[in-house]
């Protein structure tokens, strides 16, 4: 009989270990998995910065703003040897034209410096309301390339490099040559993988809490579960964390995305309604 009683009394030490186990294998779990969505994107190829023949135009990714369609980056010239001097200075006036560029137009640098970088602002077309599957596409970018001045101005070789890293986001370059010879190159943008997987993370926890919060109210409602006045604050707390969970989705989705007519909107009705059949079950106890 001791033995038995024995028995019994490490069955909720046996649980706890086994919850704390169990927590544990789908934590570490979730964090290989995310690791390895992110390592199967295939590696971005290494920028060519060699300038002996033609000058490179650096387009260096700073931020996307998927809402406005806009792609910040900042743009850095290595004329080529023929440019410069033995200083590094250039040797001649150069003037350097972005197509597709929001800030089309020519940037002068002048003989006897060293091009300074500048910000530019690209268009990167795509829709944000069907966020998290939403993709970004440049027009076709290219670089023209100006040297000297008055007659003298001449078009010499250039090309554009594009490097950097969006957090969050696949960058795929694709190169192609236009029917005039110029060489033109088109980014997209994809949202990674480890990002997709946060997404589906939270949009589980958003209908979960609106799940267990109808179970409390329907349960207390037939009369299995007792009322119990603190249990109406948890549900205010429900309600009032839904829209800050939406809000840390990565790259936020604009207010009125198909994410919120999907579910947002519903789980925020079925904690409404849960609230209300909860203060019923109150009315009814009362009595």
């Amino acid at each position: 009989m001791q033995v038995f009683k024995g028995r019994l009394r490490l069955k909720p030490a046996a649980t706890i270990v086994g919850t704390v186990v169990l927590v544990l294998v789908i934590y570490v779990g979730f964090l290989v998995v995310y690791r390895m969505l992110n390592q199967s994107l295939p590696p971005s190829p290494d920028a060519d910065l060699s300038r002996d023949n033609e000058t490179v135009v650096v387009i260096d990714l700073q931020d996307l703003r998927t809402v406005n369609n806009r792609l910040d980056a900042e743009v850095v010239v290595l004329p080529a040897d023929s440019l410069v001097d033995e200083d590094g200075l250039l040797s001649s006036d150069v003037a350097v034209r972005l197509v597709s560029s929001l800030d089309f137009g020519e940037r002068h640098f002048a003989r006897g410096t060293i091009p300074a970088a500048t910000d530019d602002t690209l268009v990167a077309a795509g829709d944000a309301q069907i966020w998290p599957f939403d993709v970004y596409t440049t027009g076709h970018l290219r670089a023209e390339v100006l040297a000297g001045s008055g007659p003298a101005r001449h078009r010499v070789p250039a090309r554009i490099e594009v490097i950097g890293s969006l957090g969050g986001w696949k960058v795929a370059r694709d190169m192609s040559t236009a029917s005039d010879g110029h060489e033109e190159t088109v980014v997209t943008l994809k949202r990674a993988r480890g990002t997709l997987a946060f997404d589906v993370g939270i949009c589980l926890v958003l209908i979960t809490l609106p799940a267990m919060a109808l179970f409390v109210a329907i349960e207390t409602v037939r009369g299995v579960k007792r009322f119990h006045p603190p249990l109406t604050t948890w549900f205010g707390t429900m309600l009032f964390a839904i829209v800050p969970l939406r809000n840390i989705l990565p790259g936020a989705p604009p207010p009125g995305a198909w994410i919120d007519q999907a579910l947002v909107l519903w789980v925020l009705v079925a904690l409404v309604v849960a609230m209300v059949l909860y203060v019923e079950a109150w009315w009814k106890q009362s009595d």
